[in-house]
């Protein structure tokens, strides 16, 4: 088999019938085209796959792998009805429908991962382009790691399943999403763009997942502090929060929509 022939237009065009499709044996990135071709009018549900990536990115600009004939990567344009406070709602629909598709017994990490034990079975990207009280439109990037068999039918499936929770009731999918989330119940610490030594965190127990698709921590003053998933640049365990304070900054964070875009990092926009 060529190098990504369950991936070729031909290939595909059974499987994903009249859904509009850029595919590409190779290209620096799936989500930097499908932003340019939602910018220029793309439809809802427009994918664009390839079979290598030069330089894929996830969530906050994560750095992935795509590896040939073995991954599946590809994003998907989206225009849906959603103010612009709630595009993080876009992770809650998107991890639970890779959940729908790649594991009915794996655990959901806020914000971007579903992962079986440590291996990890997927994970979501979310970038989103804001009018002044709404989303323009957004584009949804997903990985899935050694894929067996051809890719073609995966990808059919896991459009489907982001179609579906999509139309779904919002607080239907946000409670099917808190349901598989294993991130709550446990004491983690957040760290926020613009990530550095001296950069906002808040620490806290996690316990609950907001309807924007937010992280409900509660800190060790009792204080319910909600990140975002467009604000995180890690999420890691922390073991004892009892001597964190929650920086001023980081409570106003948790009032507003988005923060100042740090610095892009190469060509486009800043990831969110």
């Amino acid at each position: 088999m060529e190098v990504g022939a369950d991936l070729t237009a031909e290939a595909l065009a059974p499987l994903l019938g009249d859904r509009p499709l850029r595919s590409y044996p190779a290209l620096l990135s799936t989500e930097a085209d499908a932003q340019a071709w939602a910018r220029a009018g793309a439809p809802h549900g427009g994918v664009v796959v390839a079979d290598y990536q030069a330089s894929p990115r996830g969530r906050g600009g994560l750095v992935w792998e795509v590896r040939p004939e073995r991954d599946l990567a590809f994003s998907v344009v989206l225009r849906p009805a959603l103010s612009a406070q709630d595009e993080g709602w876009l992770y809650l629909a998107t991890l639970r429908a890779l959940a729908d598709v790649l594991g009915p017994k794996a655990d959901l990490h806020w914000p971007d991962e579903l992962r079986d034990g440590e291996r990890v079975l997927g994970c979501a990207g979310v970038f989103a382009e804001l009018g002044p009280d709404r989303l323009d439109w957004a584009v949804a990037t997903v990985l899935v790691p050694d894929v067996s068999g051809p890719r073609g039918g995966l990808l059919a499936r896991l459009l489907g399943a982001i179609d579906a929770r999509l139309a779904q009731d919002r607080d239907e999918v946000r409670g099917d999403y808190r349901n598989r989330c294993a991130t709550l119940g446990r004491h983690v610490r957040a760290r926020l763009i613009p990530m550095g030594p001296t950069g906002p965190q808040v620490a806290g127990l996690a316990v609950d997942c907001a309807s924007d698709g937010a992280l409900v921590l509660l800190t060790a003053a009792k204080r319910r502090i909600a990140v975002r998933p467009h604000h995180l640049g890690l999420l890691e365990p922390a073991d004892d929060t009892s001597g964190d304070e929650v920086p001023a900054e980081i409570t106003a964070l948790s009032r507003l929509g988005r923060p100042p875009s740090p610095p892009a990092a190469g060509d486009g926009p800043a990831p969110r």
